[in-house]
């Protein structure tokens, strides 16, 4: 389970998806950390049929706002 998960499938708004070089816009990086954090577990992509992977941007810009190595706050 991902450090920062993203809304039930049902409740994603479509607007807030976006692909990694959106992701990391938002989160003001560059995309292979976006595929880092991906890989250690910190956000998960979203897989919507043939779309490919997008990212939810609000929990990307979540993400983006916690140090390494610090654990996420409670919302």
């Amino acid at each position: 389970m991902p450090a920062f998960s993203n809304p039930d499938i049902y409740d994603l708004d479509y607007r807030h998806l976006g692909t990694i070089w959106e992701a990391a816009r938002i989160a003001g990086v560059k995309p292979g950390t976006i595929r880092v954090w991906e890989s250690r577990g910190k956000i998960e992509r979203v897989q919507i049929d043939h779309r490919g992977a997008l990212y939810h941007l609000p929990t990307v810009e979540r993400a983006s706002k916690v140090k390494p190595g610090r654990r996420p706050k409670a919302a």
